[in-house]
């Protein structure tokens, strides 16, 4: 698979079948994703991988703790910068919009569109997790390189016939995920990520998203 196919073909996958993926399969992912590009090669990043029994012993003490705390322990940042203005309120609106007609949940659902949302806590059934946490003590520029990371992994997994889902709805779990993982105090949680194969019957796997046109974000001069 080229480059490009791989860009074109990654989505946010939200149900994946529960087929097992090699361990030697995450290394080569994360083995070459490595190479993301990082200001002053700093690599402010830290991964920690889930699967098998550890996976659903976490999974299940975030499940015994959505009862009581149904919005989590709070984000240590802004997911959304508060205020959104357009056009960015109106994609972000758009595509939730999308995404829950996809699966027939209309806008008045209310526990049906929190059931689905706390899907995210289950990984949407997929068989590797994915954590990705930044030294706090970078900036936005290190913030920056540990996204190159990510989208290095997003493509790689798809050269591998894999999908994934990034879930920064992980943030609002940062105490509960620093705990499990033993992540070093210096840390902060930035999101999860699930990783596996696509369940092709899935209709909310139908969704692709809009992207804005070129002459909407793009500026050529001197062609």
């Amino acid at each position: 698979m080229n480059v490009t196919t791989a860009i074109e073909t990654r989505m946010s996958c939200r149900a994946f079948l529960d087929t097992p993926i090699p361990r030697e399969t995450v290394v080569q992912i994360l083995e070459t994703a490595k190479r993301a590009p990082s200001g002053g090669n700093l690599q402010p990043w830290l991964v920690h991988v889930l699967t098998g029994e550890p996976l659903r012993e976490f999974a299940g003490i975030i499940q015994r703790k959505l009862p009581t705390q149904p919005m989590g322990e709070g984000s240590e940042y802004d997911v959304y910068p508060p205020n959104l203005h357009e056009p960015y309120r109106s994609r972000r609106f758009k595509c939730g919009e999308d995404m829950y007609a996809t699966i027939g949940i209309a806008r008045d659902n209310k526990m049906q569109r929190l059931m689905q949302f706390a899907r995210n806590y289950e990984f949407f059934g997929a068989p590797v997790a994915l954590f990705f946490s930044v030294d706090r003590r970078m900036g936005q520029d290190q913030w920056a390189d540990v996204g190159m990371f990510m989208q290095n992994i997003m493509l790689l997994a798809r050269e591998q016939g894999l999908h994934t889902c990034a879930q920064e709805a992980w943030a609002v779990w940062h105490k509960s995920v620093a705990e499990y993982l033993t992540l070093p105090a210096d840390h902060m949680l930035f999101c999860g990520m699930a990783l596996g194969y696509r369940d092709e019957s899935a209709p909310i796997n139908s969704l692709r998203t809009d992207r804005a046109p070129l002459e909407e974000f793009a500026t050529l001069r001197g062609f």
